[in-house]
């Protein structure tokens, strides 16, 4: 097993940007009136995922670090109740967002499983 020394390194670094690109794919079957209301939220929601747990692993401190994990999760969860509106809204089926929903779940535990490893 490889030593992680930056955070591209990261499984869940990886993960992360791989729902980055799937969502991207899956916003551009929006409606065209949704190009600048709920795809514009879900691509910054998914963005901000990997972004804050870029940030986070290069903060000085572990206390630092599982904020921006927080802060990443906090975003995974937005993008998440915004793939049930969607679907709600009957812009997407549940066939359509099954793939982002599975990876949004891989993601929330490898996140939780880093911060309980961070310990307090």
């Amino acid at each position: 097993m490889e030593s992680v020394t930056t955070y591209k390194d990261l499984v869940l670094w990886q993960k992360a940007m791989e729902l980055v690109k799937l969502t991207y794919l899956l916003v551009k079957k929006l409606p065209k009136e949704e190009t600048y209301a709920l795809s514009d939220q879900m691509r910054r929601a998914a963005i901000s995922i990997p972004s804050n747990i870029a940030e986070g692993n290069g903060r000085a401190s572990k206390t630092e670090y599982r904020r921006f994990l927080d802060i990443s999760r906090g975003s995974l969860y937005e993008l998440e109740t915004q793939l049930y509106i969607a679907v709600m809204l009957n812009f997407f089926n549940k066939n359509d967002v099954k793939e982002i929903f599975d990876l949004i779940t891989e993601v929330n535990k490898m996140i939780n499983s880093l911060i309980t490893k961070l310990g307090k």
